[in-house]
């Protein structure tokens, strides 16, 4: 620890003992768990976490006490956490990977050959059947009845009212529909504009990833993935569900971020 904050929890400890409040009023005024408080006093960084969580609980305890903040808070060297190692929980072989593709492809066109094949068929049978009836509709306009050709002056009055225009036949054939592409449900999208320290777990409680996410950062998550979620630097990040920004002001304790998710996506405070 460097010289220049050494002693900093005693000096913390003494500050609230002169101004006269307990470690359990300082946690309450500062929305922060007594442990916490008592941590800070006694410089057990690895009992509240990385890096990120001990500055921003030391400037706001120091702000509270009348102390420098932004001095104490930048001079802390505090060890980063060894980032959690991510092992696959499940592994697909290649083989069955690609069998599983071909399968679905061959359904698709097996599919799409028993819907077109049938009215392929049905639509090149009517037109073959009435090519030689089926005339354009703009044509009729300019359609001449055929005339007797030894017709004389005083039958062709008789003759034009024997003969009888042909039937018209307009022919439409419907043209096979592609089946609509289903919209699958929105994830839940989490953006980093600032440098935070995350810890996600699943719904069973296994680590999903706990590191030190960079700014510009983006993690999501599919729907039921995710069972809780820890961000530090809650100022610095952005939730979106189904689309829509997530108003995490709820969730917020002492700039760190504490939500459970629901089967349905919504998000629940964690009870603490």
């Amino acid at each position: 620890m460097p010289e220049t904050v050494r002693g900093i929890g005693e000096r913390l400890r003494q500050a609230r003992v002169r101004a006269g409040i307990s470690p359990a009023e300082a946690g309450a005024k500062l929305k922060m768990p007594t442990h916490v408080i008592e941590a800070l006093e006694r410089e057990d960084w690895s009992r509240i976490g990385a890096p990120v969580f001990v500055r921003g609980h030391l400037r706001s305890y120091a702000k509270l006490l009348g102390l420098p903040a932004d001095a104490i808070a930048a001079n802390v060297a505090v060890p980063a956490p060894k980032a959690a190692e991510l092992v696959p929980r499940t592994y697909t072989p290649r083989m069955q990977r690609v069998v599983e593709q071909t399968g679905r492809r061959l359904v698709y066109v097996l599919i799409t050959a028993t819907i077109a094949v049938p009215v392929w068929l049905a639509t090149r049978s009517h037109l073959d059947g009435s090519a030689n009836d089926a005339v354009p509709l703009d044509g009729a306009a300019s359609l001449t009845l055929p005339q007797p050709a030894t017709a004389t002056t005083a039958d062709t009055g008789t003759a034009s009212a024997r003969v009888q225009p042909e039937p018209l036949v307009a022919s439409i054939a419907p043209m096979p529909q592609r089946p609509q592409a289903t919209t699958a449900a929105s994830d839940l999208t989490v953006s980093f504009s600032g440098e935070s320290w995350v810890r996600v777990t699943a719904a069973d409680g296994s680590v999903i990833e706990q590191a030190l996410v960079q700014p510009g950062q983006q993690r999501v998550f599919k729907a039921g993935q995710l069972g809780q979620a820890v961000l530090g630097n809650a100022q610095a990040i952005a939730v979106q569900y189904q689309g829509r920004p997530v108003d995490l002001t709820p969730y917020i304790r002492a700039n760190v971020a504490r939500f459970t998710v629901s089967s349905d996506g919504s998000l629940q405070p964690v009870d603490r």
